[in-house]
Protein backbone atom coordinates (compact mmCIF):
# COMPACT_ATOMS: atom_id res chain seq x y z
CA UNK A 1 0.00 0.00 0.00
CA UNK A 2 1.31 3.40 -0.98
CA UNK A 3 1.76 6.24 1.34
CA UNK A 4 0.31 10.10 1.91
CA UNK A 5 0.42 12.41 4.15
CA UNK A 6 -2.19 15.72 4.90
CA UNK A 7 -1.21 18.53 7.30
CA UNK A 8 -3.92 20.39 8.54
CA UNK A 9 -3.67 23.63 10.91
CA UNK A 10 -7.02 25.71 12.18
CA UNK A 11 -4.78 28.78 11.50
CA UNK A 12 -3.90 27.64 7.90
CA UNK A 13 -7.29 29.06 6.53
CA UNK A 14 -7.88 29.90 3.08
CA UNK A 15 -11.37 31.46 3.74
CA UNK A 16 -14.70 31.29 3.90
CA UNK A 17 -16.41 29.17 1.43
CA UNK A 18 -19.23 30.80 -0.67
CA UNK A 19 -22.01 28.58 -0.38
CA UNK A 20 -22.51 30.10 -4.52
CA UNK A 21 -19.83 27.88 -5.45
CA UNK A 22 -22.34 24.59 -5.16
CA UNK A 23 -24.64 26.69 -7.79
CA UNK A 24 -26.10 24.79 -10.88
CA UNK A 25 -27.55 26.16 -14.64
CA UNK A 26 -30.59 25.89 -16.26
CA UNK A 27 -30.47 26.81 -19.80
CA UNK A 28 -33.31 27.01 -22.43
CA UNK A 29 -31.57 24.10 -24.35
CA UNK A 30 -32.66 20.84 -25.31
CA UNK A 31 -34.60 18.91 -22.42
CA UNK A 32 -33.15 20.87 -19.21
CA UNK A 33 -36.33 22.94 -19.08
CA UNK A 34 -38.98 20.52 -20.65
CA UNK A 35 -38.88 17.18 -19.80
CA UNK A 36 -36.76 18.14 -17.06
CA UNK A 37 -37.80 20.34 -14.27
CA UNK A 38 -41.30 21.17 -15.67
CA UNK A 39 -43.65 18.30 -18.01
CA UNK A 40 -47.08 18.99 -17.30
CA UNK A 41 -49.19 15.90 -17.12
CA UNK A 42 -46.19 13.46 -15.51
CA UNK A 43 -47.51 11.84 -12.86
CA UNK A 44 -45.41 14.05 -10.44
CA UNK A 45 -46.34 17.20 -11.81
CA UNK A 46 -47.73 19.60 -9.46
CA UNK A 47 -49.87 22.37 -10.70
CA UNK A 48 -47.70 24.60 -12.51
CA UNK A 49 -46.67 21.51 -14.16
CA UNK A 50 -42.81 21.21 -12.25
CA UNK A 51 -41.68 17.69 -11.90
CA UNK A 52 -41.52 16.91 -8.04
CA UNK A 53 -39.30 13.78 -8.35
CA UNK A 54 -36.68 16.27 -9.90
CA UNK A 55 -37.40 18.90 -7.48
CA UNK A 56 -36.77 16.37 -4.61
CA UNK A 57 -33.21 15.45 -6.24
CA UNK A 58 -32.44 19.20 -6.66
CA UNK A 59 -33.29 19.84 -3.22
CA UNK A 60 -30.92 17.07 -1.98
CA UNK A 61 -28.15 19.08 -3.71
CA UNK A 62 -28.20 21.93 -1.55
CA UNK A 63 -28.40 24.24 -4.82
CA UNK A 64 -28.09 28.16 -3.47
CA UNK A 65 -28.42 29.52 -7.27
CA UNK A 66 -29.33 28.52 -10.56
CA UNK A 67 -28.17 30.45 -13.85
CA UNK A 68 -31.16 30.79 -15.84
CA UNK A 69 -32.15 31.40 -19.29
CA UNK A 70 -28.53 30.69 -20.89
CA UNK A 71 -26.05 30.24 -21.64
CA UNK A 72 -25.72 30.48 -26.13
CA UNK A 73 -29.66 31.02 -26.14
CA UNK A 74 -29.50 34.18 -24.29
CA UNK A 75 -27.73 36.16 -27.04
CA UNK A 76 -30.81 36.12 -29.13
CA UNK A 77 -33.16 36.27 -26.12
CA UNK A 78 -35.79 39.03 -25.46
CA UNK A 79 -36.74 38.42 -22.11
CA UNK A 80 -40.74 40.77 -22.71
CA UNK A 81 -41.00 37.38 -24.51
CA UNK A 82 -41.17 35.10 -21.38
CA UNK A 83 -43.75 36.61 -19.58
CA UNK A 84 -47.54 37.61 -19.61
CA UNK A 85 -49.87 36.09 -22.05
CA UNK A 86 -49.57 34.71 -25.64
CA UNK A 87 -45.92 34.59 -25.61
CA UNK A 88 -44.32 33.99 -29.06
CA UNK A 89 -42.65 30.32 -30.28
CA UNK A 90 -39.41 32.10 -31.63
CA UNK A 91 -36.38 30.62 -33.71
CA UNK A 92 -33.42 29.80 -31.67
CA UNK A 93 -30.53 30.22 -33.60
CA UNK A 94 -28.26 29.48 -30.73
CA UNK A 95 -29.36 25.91 -30.84
CA UNK A 96 -31.54 25.80 -33.90
CA UNK A 97 -35.05 24.74 -32.17
CA UNK A 98 -37.98 26.28 -31.58
CA UNK A 99 -38.74 27.88 -28.31
CA UNK A 100 -42.46 28.34 -27.21
CA UNK A 101 -41.48 30.42 -23.72
CA UNK A 102 -44.19 28.05 -22.21
CA UNK A 103 -41.66 28.17 -18.82
CA UNK A 104 -40.16 32.23 -18.29
CA UNK A 105 -39.05 34.37 -15.63
CA UNK A 106 -42.01 34.32 -13.06
CA UNK A 107 -42.54 30.55 -13.76
CA UNK A 108 -38.43 29.96 -12.92
CA UNK A 109 -38.47 31.99 -10.54
CA UNK A 110 -41.69 30.17 -8.97
CA UNK A 111 -39.48 27.25 -9.67
CA UNK A 112 -36.65 28.62 -7.62
CA UNK A 113 -38.81 28.70 -4.70
CA UNK A 114 -39.74 25.39 -4.72
CA UNK A 115 -36.14 24.28 -4.80
CA UNK A 116 -35.18 25.91 -2.34
CA UNK A 117 -32.71 28.37 -4.18
CA UNK A 118 -32.47 31.48 -6.18
CA UNK A 119 -32.31 32.38 -9.78
CA UNK A 120 -28.92 33.82 -10.95
CA UNK A 121 -29.87 35.78 -14.21
CA UNK A 122 -28.70 36.50 -17.55
CA UNK A 123 -29.13 39.22 -20.37
CA UNK A 124 -29.17 39.58 -23.68
CA UNK A 125 -25.76 41.40 -24.57
CA UNK A 126 -25.48 39.58 -27.91
CA UNK A 127 -28.54 41.33 -29.84
CA UNK A 128 -29.82 43.28 -26.90
CA UNK A 129 -28.15 46.04 -24.75
CA UNK A 130 -28.23 48.73 -22.13
CA UNK A 131 -31.71 49.34 -22.23
CA UNK A 132 -33.26 46.08 -21.98
CA UNK A 133 -30.65 45.65 -19.43
CA UNK A 134 -32.08 48.48 -17.63
CA UNK A 135 -35.98 47.45 -18.32
CA UNK A 136 -35.78 43.81 -16.89
CA UNK A 137 -33.78 44.95 -13.66
CA UNK A 138 -36.98 47.41 -13.22
CA UNK A 139 -39.22 44.48 -13.94
CA UNK A 140 -37.79 41.53 -11.93
CA UNK A 141 -36.94 44.43 -8.65
CA UNK A 142 -38.34 47.68 -8.58
CA UNK A 143 -41.63 47.60 -6.13
CA UNK A 144 -44.34 49.60 -8.27
CA UNK A 145 -44.86 53.03 -10.38
CA UNK A 146 -43.26 52.58 -13.21
CA UNK A 147 -43.40 51.03 -17.03
CA UNK A 148 -42.11 47.91 -16.35
CA UNK A 149 -43.17 47.34 -12.54
CA UNK A 150 -46.31 47.72 -13.13
CA UNK A 151 -46.25 45.25 -16.16
CA UNK A 152 -44.82 42.80 -13.69
CA UNK A 153 -47.82 43.43 -11.24
CA UNK A 154 -50.13 43.42 -14.61
CA UNK A 155 -48.85 39.73 -14.96
CA UNK A 156 -49.88 38.50 -11.78
CA UNK A 157 -47.11 39.43 -9.70
CA UNK A 158 -47.37 42.67 -7.03
CA UNK A 159 -44.24 41.32 -4.87
CA UNK A 160 -40.72 41.94 -6.67
CA UNK A 161 -38.85 38.88 -8.20
CA UNK A 162 -35.90 40.36 -6.21
CA UNK A 163 -33.01 38.85 -8.75
CA UNK A 164 -29.91 39.67 -6.80
CA UNK A 165 -27.22 38.09 -9.53
CA UNK A 166 -26.71 38.70 -13.06
CA UNK A 167 -24.86 37.55 -15.79
CA UNK A 168 -23.71 40.69 -18.20
CA UNK A 169 -24.03 38.40 -21.41
CA UNK A 170 -22.66 34.55 -21.96
CA UNK A 171 -19.58 34.18 -24.06
CA UNK A 172 -19.30 37.40 -26.35
CA UNK A 173 -16.07 36.88 -27.45
CA UNK A 174 -17.30 33.59 -29.40
CA UNK A 175 -17.17 33.15 -32.79
CA UNK A 176 -20.76 30.75 -32.17
CA UNK A 177 -22.29 33.59 -29.98
CA UNK A 178 -25.02 36.04 -31.66
CA UNK A 179 -23.78 39.15 -31.50
CA UNK A 180 -20.44 38.85 -30.93
CA UNK A 181 -17.98 41.58 -29.73
CA UNK A 182 -14.58 42.31 -28.97
CA UNK A 183 -12.94 43.19 -25.91
CA UNK A 184 -13.43 46.74 -26.22
CA UNK A 185 -16.98 46.61 -27.66
CA UNK A 186 -17.80 43.87 -24.71
CA UNK A 187 -16.40 46.14 -21.75
CA UNK A 188 -18.37 49.32 -23.11
CA UNK A 189 -21.72 47.62 -23.66
CA UNK A 190 -21.12 45.88 -20.13
CA UNK A 191 -20.01 48.85 -18.95
CA UNK A 192 -22.74 50.89 -19.92
CA UNK A 193 -25.13 48.10 -18.70
CA UNK A 194 -23.91 47.92 -15.53
CA UNK A 195 -23.98 51.40 -14.44
CA UNK A 196 -27.86 51.69 -15.44
CA UNK A 197 -28.73 48.01 -14.16
CA UNK A 198 -27.38 49.53 -10.68
CA UNK A 199 -28.94 52.68 -10.90
CA UNK A 200 -32.08 51.10 -10.94
CA UNK A 201 -31.11 48.84 -7.89
CA UNK A 202 -27.70 49.55 -6.50
CA UNK A 203 -28.19 46.19 -4.14
CA UNK A 204 -27.10 43.57 -7.16
CA UNK A 205 -24.31 42.00 -8.28
CA UNK A 206 -22.77 41.41 -11.48
CA UNK A 207 -21.03 39.15 -13.60
CA UNK A 208 -19.34 40.11 -16.58
CA UNK A 209 -18.14 37.97 -19.41
CA UNK A 210 -14.29 36.20 -19.50
CA UNK A 211 -13.04 34.10 -22.38
CA UNK A 212 -15.34 31.55 -22.89
CA UNK A 213 -12.46 29.25 -23.04
CA UNK A 214 -8.69 29.50 -21.80
CA UNK A 215 -7.71 27.96 -25.16
CA UNK A 216 -8.97 30.82 -26.90
CA UNK A 217 -6.40 32.64 -28.88
CA UNK A 218 -7.38 36.18 -27.42
CA UNK A 219 -7.27 34.66 -23.54
CA UNK A 220 -5.89 37.28 -20.87
CA UNK A 221 -5.46 40.31 -23.57
CA UNK A 222 -9.97 39.60 -23.47
CA UNK A 223 -9.61 40.08 -19.73
CA UNK A 224 -7.38 42.87 -19.71
CA UNK A 225 -9.18 44.51 -21.41
CA UNK A 226 -12.53 44.45 -21.14
CA UNK A 227 -11.87 45.15 -17.35
CA UNK A 228 -9.98 48.42 -17.83
CA UNK A 229 -13.68 49.84 -19.56
CA UNK A 230 -16.34 48.10 -16.73
CA UNK A 231 -14.29 46.98 -13.40
CA UNK A 232 -15.54 49.50 -11.61
CA UNK A 233 -19.36 48.28 -12.09
CA UNK A 234 -19.00 45.27 -11.63
CA UNK A 235 -18.19 42.23 -9.25
CA UNK A 236 -17.13 38.99 -10.62
CA UNK A 237 -15.60 37.18 -13.71
CA UNK A 238 -16.60 34.47 -15.19
CA UNK A 239 -15.11 31.64 -16.47
CA UNK A 240 -16.35 28.34 -18.42
CA UNK A 241 -14.26 24.95 -18.27
CA UNK A 242 -15.19 21.69 -19.87
CA UNK A 243 -13.10 18.44 -19.97
CA UNK A 244 -13.08 14.97 -21.70
CA UNK A 245 -11.43 12.13 -22.92
CA UNK A 246 -12.26 11.39 -26.45
CA UNK A 247 -8.83 8.96 -26.58
CA UNK A 248 -9.76 6.45 -23.01
CA UNK A 249 -6.44 8.21 -21.46
CA UNK A 250 -7.90 7.54 -17.71
CA UNK A 251 -4.35 9.08 -16.29
CA UNK A 252 -4.83 12.12 -18.33
CA UNK A 253 -7.80 12.64 -18.12
CA UNK A 254 -7.99 12.68 -14.11
CA UNK A 255 -5.15 15.08 -14.72
CA UNK A 256 -7.18 17.87 -15.87
CA UNK A 257 -7.29 19.43 -12.93
CA UNK A 258 -3.96 20.91 -13.40
CA UNK A 259 -5.47 23.08 -16.18
CA UNK A 260 -8.31 23.94 -13.62
CA UNK A 261 -6.03 25.52 -11.07
CA UNK A 262 -3.84 27.20 -13.65
CA UNK A 263 -6.02 28.80 -15.25
CA UNK A 264 -8.08 30.18 -12.28
CA UNK A 265 -4.47 31.87 -11.01
CA UNK A 266 -4.43 33.61 -14.50
CA UNK A 267 -7.64 35.09 -14.35
CA UNK A 268 -6.70 35.93 -10.47
CA UNK A 269 -3.53 37.40 -11.78
CA UNK A 270 -4.89 39.49 -14.48
CA UNK A 271 -7.89 41.04 -12.35
CA UNK A 272 -5.10 41.88 -9.72
CA UNK A 273 -3.33 43.80 -12.85
CA UNK A 274 -6.47 45.77 -13.40
CA UNK A 275 -6.55 46.59 -9.68
CA UNK A 276 -3.74 47.70 -9.44
CA UNK A 277 -3.46 49.99 -12.19
CA UNK A 278 -6.76 51.37 -11.94
CA UNK A 279 -5.73 51.74 -8.10
CA UNK A 280 -9.35 50.62 -7.03
CA UNK A 281 -10.04 49.09 -3.87
CA UNK A 282 -12.55 46.55 -4.55
CA UNK A 283 -11.48 43.18 -5.34
CA UNK A 284 -13.15 41.37 -8.13
CA UNK A 285 -13.13 37.21 -7.15
CA UNK A 286 -14.31 34.85 -10.22
CA UNK A 287 -18.00 33.65 -11.18
CA UNK A 288 -17.09 29.89 -12.42
CA UNK A 289 -20.38 30.00 -13.94
CA UNK A 290 -19.70 26.85 -16.37
CA UNK A 291 -18.20 23.80 -15.28
CA UNK A 292 -18.66 20.01 -16.23
CA UNK A 293 -17.14 16.99 -17.77
CA UNK A 294 -19.12 17.12 -21.56
CA UNK A 295 -18.16 14.99 -24.59
CA UNK A 296 -20.05 11.73 -24.88
CA UNK A 297 -22.90 13.39 -26.24
CA UNK A 298 -21.47 15.08 -29.78
CA UNK A 299 -22.14 12.61 -32.38
CA UNK A 300 -25.73 12.11 -31.50
CA UNK A 301 -26.08 15.81 -31.37
CA UNK A 302 -25.31 15.99 -35.23
CA UNK A 303 -27.57 12.86 -35.67
CA UNK A 304 -30.49 14.74 -34.25
CA UNK A 305 -29.59 18.01 -36.12
CA UNK A 306 -29.58 15.71 -39.36
CA UNK A 307 -32.88 14.40 -38.36
CA UNK A 308 -34.75 17.73 -36.08
CA UNK A 309 -33.82 20.43 -37.20
CA UNK A 310 -35.96 23.40 -35.11
CA UNK A 311 -38.01 20.84 -32.76
CA UNK A 312 -38.87 21.84 -29.41
CA UNK A 313 -36.90 20.44 -26.58
CA UNK A 314 -34.81 18.06 -28.52
CA UNK A 315 -32.39 15.75 -26.71
CA UNK A 316 -28.84 17.31 -27.47
CA UNK A 317 -26.29 17.49 -25.06
CA UNK A 318 -27.45 14.23 -22.88
CA UNK A 319 -23.61 13.08 -21.73
CA UNK A 320 -23.90 9.73 -20.08
CA UNK A 321 -21.63 10.14 -17.23
CA UNK A 322 -19.62 7.19 -16.14
CA UNK A 323 -17.39 6.11 -13.29
CA UNK A 324 -14.37 8.20 -13.78
CA UNK A 325 -16.50 11.25 -14.88
CA UNK A 326 -17.59 11.54 -11.02
CA UNK A 327 -13.64 11.31 -10.22
CA UNK A 328 -12.88 14.29 -12.19
CA UNK A 329 -15.75 16.55 -11.16
CA UNK A 330 -14.58 15.42 -7.11
CA UNK A 331 -11.17 16.95 -8.16
CA UNK A 332 -12.61 20.18 -9.76
CA UNK A 333 -14.89 20.26 -6.79
CA UNK A 334 -11.53 20.10 -4.80
CA UNK A 335 -10.22 22.82 -7.03
CA UNK A 336 -12.92 25.37 -6.54
CA UNK A 337 -12.63 24.79 -2.26
CA UNK A 338 -8.64 24.97 -2.68
CA UNK A 339 -9.50 28.73 -4.38
CA UNK A 340 -12.18 29.61 -2.07
CA UNK A 341 -10.44 32.65 -1.27
CA UNK A 342 -11.36 33.92 -4.82
CA UNK A 343 -13.77 31.37 -6.70
CA UNK A 344 -16.97 32.42 -4.96
CA UNK A 345 -20.15 31.24 -7.42
CA UNK A 346 -19.69 27.88 -9.56
CA UNK A 347 -22.20 26.88 -11.77
CA UNK A 348 -22.35 22.86 -12.80
CA UNK A 349 -23.72 23.16 -16.13
CA UNK A 350 -25.62 22.07 -16.36
CA UNK A 351 -28.38 20.37 -13.93
CA UNK A 352 -31.34 18.31 -15.69
CA UNK A 353 -30.93 15.91 -18.48
CA UNK A 354 -28.22 18.30 -20.36
CA UNK A 355 -24.63 17.38 -19.66
CA UNK A 356 -26.29 17.24 -15.88
CA UNK A 357 -26.47 15.36 -12.80
CA UNK A 358 -30.14 14.31 -13.19
CA UNK A 359 -31.56 12.36 -15.68
CA UNK A 360 -35.35 11.68 -16.76
CA UNK A 361 -37.07 10.45 -19.11
CA UNK A 362 -40.31 12.09 -20.26
CA UNK A 363 -43.42 10.41 -19.12
CA UNK A 364 -41.07 8.32 -16.64
CA UNK A 365 -38.44 7.81 -13.88
CA UNK A 366 -36.13 10.45 -12.43
CA UNK A 367 -32.25 9.46 -11.44
CA UNK A 368 -28.31 10.72 -10.19
CA UNK A 369 -25.84 10.23 -12.98
CA UNK A 370 -22.37 9.26 -11.61
CA UNK A 371 -21.60 13.23 -11.26
CA UNK A 372 -24.29 13.53 -8.70
CA UNK A 373 -22.49 11.84 -5.94
CA UNK A 374 -19.23 14.16 -5.64
CA UNK A 375 -21.33 17.32 -5.78
CA UNK A 376 -23.91 16.19 -2.93
CA UNK A 377 -21.22 14.97 -0.63
CA UNK A 378 -19.17 18.81 -1.58
CA UNK A 379 -22.38 21.07 -1.49
CA UNK A 380 -23.39 19.10 1.98
CA UNK A 381 -20.08 19.12 3.69
CA UNK A 382 -17.84 21.56 2.03
CA UNK A 383 -19.56 24.49 3.81
CA UNK A 384 -18.23 26.78 6.12
CA UNK A 385 -13.94 27.98 6.25
CA UNK A 386 -11.67 26.34 2.87
CA UNK A 387 -8.31 24.84 4.97
CA UNK A 388 -5.22 24.88 3.30
CA UNK A 389 -4.18 21.48 3.21
CA UNK A 390 -0.74 20.85 2.31
CA UNK A 391 -0.61 17.47 0.57
CA UNK A 392 2.80 15.14 0.05
CA UNK A 393 1.92 12.25 -2.23
CA UNK A 394 3.52 10.49 -5.20
CA UNK A 395 2.98 11.81 -8.38
CA UNK A 396 2.92 10.67 -11.87
CA UNK A 397 3.63 11.67 -15.63
CA UNK A 398 0.67 11.82 -18.29
CA UNK A 399 0.82 13.37 -21.94
CA UNK A 400 0.02 17.06 -21.10
CA UNK A 401 1.41 17.12 -17.64
CA UNK A 402 3.74 16.24 -15.17
CA UNK A 403 4.40 15.73 -11.50
CA UNK A 404 0.10 14.91 -11.33
CA UNK A 405 -0.34 14.36 -7.78
CA UNK A 406 -1.49 10.75 -7.03
CA UNK A 407 -3.91 11.70 -3.65
CA UNK A 408 -5.64 14.92 -5.23
CA UNK A 409 -7.32 16.39 -1.41
CA UNK A 410 -8.29 19.33 0.40
CA UNK A 411 -10.01 20.05 3.85
CA UNK A 412 -12.99 22.45 5.26
CA UNK A 413 -13.84 23.21 8.61
CA UNK A 414 -17.28 23.35 9.46
CA UNK A 415 -19.10 26.01 12.35
CA UNK A 416 -19.30 23.20 14.61
CA UNK A 417 -15.81 22.33 15.00
CA UNK A 418 -15.67 18.97 12.51
CA UNK A 419 -13.54 18.70 9.91
CA UNK A 420 -14.10 16.98 6.62
CA UNK A 421 -11.47 15.59 4.10
CA UNK A 422 -12.05 15.56 0.47
CA UNK A 423 -10.11 13.12 -1.58
CA UNK A 424 -9.86 11.72 -5.21
CA UNK A 425 -7.24 8.71 -5.50
CA UNK A 426 -5.71 8.47 -9.01
CA UNK A 427 -3.98 5.57 -9.17
CA UNK A 428 -5.64 3.04 -11.01
CA UNK A 429 -4.42 -0.28 -8.78
CA UNK A 430 -3.46 0.73 -5.83
CA UNK A 431 -5.02 1.83 -1.98
CA UNK A 432 -3.05 4.88 -0.31
CA UNK A 433 -2.81 4.60 3.82
CA UNK A 434 -3.45 8.67 3.82
CA UNK A 435 -2.21 10.00 7.06
CA UNK A 436 -3.86 12.92 8.39
CA UNK A 437 -2.04 15.24 11.04
CA UNK A 438 -5.20 17.16 12.59
CA UNK A 439 -2.76 19.68 14.33
CA UNK A 440 -4.66 22.25 16.48
CA UNK A 441 -8.06 20.98 16.37
CA UNK A 442 -8.06 19.22 19.78
CA UNK A 443 -10.25 16.07 20.30
CA UNK A 444 -12.09 14.42 16.86
CA UNK A 445 -12.81 10.95 16.07
CA UNK A 446 -13.70 9.75 12.52
CA UNK A 447 -17.50 9.52 12.17
CA UNK A 448 -17.54 8.52 8.99
CA UNK A 449 -15.78 7.63 5.23
CA UNK A 450 -17.46 7.84 2.51
CA UNK A 451 -16.68 5.82 -0.83
CA UNK A 452 -17.57 6.19 -4.27
CA UNK A 453 -15.60 3.40 -6.39
CA UNK A 454 -16.08 0.91 -9.15
CA UNK A 455 -14.10 -1.66 -11.00
CA UNK A 456 -15.17 -0.37 -14.51
CA UNK A 457 -14.26 3.31 -15.02
CA UNK A 458 -17.09 3.40 -17.75
CA UNK A 459 -19.85 2.07 -15.60
CA UNK A 460 -22.90 4.13 -15.95
CA UNK A 461 -26.35 4.56 -13.94
CA UNK A 462 -29.50 4.00 -15.74
CA UNK A 463 -32.85 4.79 -15.26
CA UNK A 464 -33.45 0.48 -15.03
CA UNK A 465 -30.08 0.20 -13.09
CA UNK A 466 -30.35 3.51 -10.96
CA UNK A 467 -27.68 2.49 -8.37
CA UNK A 468 -24.54 0.93 -10.43
CA UNK A 469 -22.63 3.53 -9.35
CA UNK A 470 -23.56 5.00 -6.04
CA UNK A 471 -21.50 5.89 -3.12
CA UNK A 472 -20.88 3.81 -0.13
CA UNK A 473 -19.48 3.54 3.41
CA UNK A 474 -15.15 3.27 3.29
CA UNK A 475 -12.83 1.61 4.91
CA UNK A 476 -12.01 4.13 7.34
CA UNK A 477 -9.26 3.72 9.41
CA UNK A 478 -7.88 4.92 12.57
CA UNK A 479 -7.10 8.24 15.14
CA UNK A 480 -4.67 8.55 17.83
CA UNK A 481 -4.58 11.94 19.19
CA UNK A 482 -4.23 14.41 16.35
CA UNK A 483 -2.92 12.16 14.28
CA UNK A 484 -5.25 9.64 11.67
CA UNK A 485 -4.63 6.85 8.96
CA UNK A 486 -7.52 6.43 6.50
CA UNK A 487 -7.49 3.68 3.90
CA UNK A 488 -7.98 5.04 0.49
CA UNK A 489 -9.45 2.92 -1.96
CA UNK A 490 -7.18 2.99 -5.85
CA UNK A 491 -9.88 4.89 -8.13
CA UNK A 492 -11.84 6.34 -5.73
CA UNK A 493 -13.60 9.44 -4.38
CA UNK A 494 -13.54 9.68 -0.65
CA UNK A 495 -15.43 12.13 2.03
CA UNK A 496 -13.86 11.77 5.82
CA UNK A 497 -15.60 13.49 8.48
CA UNK A 498 -13.55 13.89 11.75
CA UNK A 499 -16.24 15.39 14.43
CA UNK A 500 -16.63 16.01 17.99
Amino acid sequence: MKKARMTLDRAYRIGAIDPRIYGSFIEHLGRAVYGGIYEPGHPTADEQGFRRDVLEKVRALGVPVVRYPGGNFVSGFNWEDSVGVNRPRRLDLAWFTTETNEVGMHEFCDWCCKANTAPMYSINLGTRGPEQARDVVEYANHPSGSKFSDMRIANGRREPLDIRLWCLGNEMDGQWQMGRKTAYEYGRIANESAKMMKWVDPTIELVACGSSSSETPTFGDWELTMLDECYDNIDYVSLHRYYGNPTGDTPGFLARTMDLDDFIRTVVAICDAVKGKKHAKKTINLSFDEWNVWYHSNAQDEEIYRRDRWGRALPLLEDIYNFEDALLVGSMLITFLRNADRVKIACMAQLVNVIAPIMTRNGGGCWAQTIYYPFLHASTFGRGTALRALVDSPVYDCADYERVPLIDATATLADDGSVTVFCVNRDLTEDFALEVDLHGFGSLRIGEHIVLHHDDVHAVNTEDAPNAVAPCAGPGGEIDGEKATIRIPALSWNVVRFVR
